[in-house]
């Protein structure tokens, strides 16, 4: 393929220290591809807010991601930014805001995160106006969904396309709907939609079972890894620490250690993307070889560890990959 300038640039620029990692990580996820393989993508923290979809939706189109884990807020983030976009206000000295600032803010139903806010009842309350229908329908019939299954009923049925007030492909949720990309959500509970549906679980207007739990998409992923991970295997590109990143990649020990099925294949490929610092006991921050000890990778696992920024690093890896 022949690359477009922001691939030229980094490979000219980038060439040493973190820069170089950028662009191994980035041969090393395009080698994977071509041989084969597939790819798992974690979304960690706020990178839907980030608008990585610019970048991510364009991925999943042209089928360089094959699956997703996120945080309930990324898979919530997304739609929330397709319906209300033009009232998000960006804060740029964030840093500067007193307690009090901070409280008018959210007097004015503005939840910041860093120097972004989301307007609450206009993202909020337009998509659980319309996600709650959904959920009461399906808890009257006796039907039960993932949450991602629920988001994307609510993308596909299109009943709040007027109301779109972004291009749509720039949203990675609608390119993963259309292509009904797996995704798995683990801790979904602590998400704004999450904390939502327990609210009307507690007012007794659905059943907690309506909504398929973290232990379910263990299982569901379990199966899908068995199905996809012969040949070159599936790689794994986290973006940020956390649950996102924690709750899949330990599919691979559990298969081996606890069902004790001895053909599983370790992860194929291992990136990851986060400010987080070598220390001691952080997750988020420990050296790729840390997961070998854990059954995650094997000794021969192309391993990259990119220490930024990763709402800076992925949409570069990502205009590589497409040739950009």
């Amino acid at each position: 393929m022949n690359k477009g300038p922001i691939s030229q640039f980094i490979t000219h620029h980038y060439r040493h220290f973190n820069a170089a990692a950028l662009v191994d990580a980035a041969k090393g996820y395009e080698k994977h591809l071509l041989e084969g393989g597939k790819m798992m993508v974690t979304l960690a923290g706020a990178m839907s807010t980030a608008e990585l979809g610019v970048s991510l939706a364009e991925m999943i189109r042209q089928g360089k991601v094959d699956i997703i884990s996120c945080t309930g807020a990324n898979l919530e983030e997304d739609i929330m930014n397709l319906v209300a976009h033009t009232h998000y206000r960006r804060i740029p000295n964030y840093r500067d805001l007193t307690p009090q600032q901070e409280w008018e803010l959210l007097e004015q139903g503005l939840n910041r995160v860093t120097d972004t806010c989301i307007p609450e009842e206009e993202a909020f309350r337009k998509i659980q106006e319309h996600i709650h229908k959904l959920w009461k329908e399906a808890d009257e019939k006796g039907e039960r969904y993932f949450p991602h299954e629920f988001m994307y009923k609510l993308l596909l049925s299109e009943v709040m396309k007027d109301g779109y007030e972004i291009d749509t492909k720039d949203s990675w949720m609608i390119a993963a709907a259309e292509k009904n990309l797996p995704i798995v959500v683990g801790g979904w509970e602590d998400s704004t939609m999450g904390n939502i549906f327990a609210s009307y679980v507690i007012k007794g207007e659905v059943k907690a079972t309506t909504m398929k739990s973290g232990i379910e998409y263990m299982v569901w992923l379990s199966d899908w890894y068995r199905k996809n991970s012969g040949g070159k295997g599936v790689g794994f590109f986290q973006l940020g620490g956390g649950i996102a990143g924690d709750f899949p990649i330990c599919v691979v020990p559990m298969m081996y250690q606890d069902l004790e099925w001895h053909d599983v294949p370790f992860w194929a490929y291992f990136c990851q993307v986060s400010d987080s610092t070598t220390s001691y006991g952080s997750y988020s921050g420990a050296v790729p070889n840390e997961k070998i000890t854990w059954g995650k990778l094997g000794i021969d696992t192309p391993k990259y560890i990119v220490e930024s920024d990763a709402t800076i690093v992925a949409p570069l890896i990502f205009a590589y990959i497409l040739g950009w």
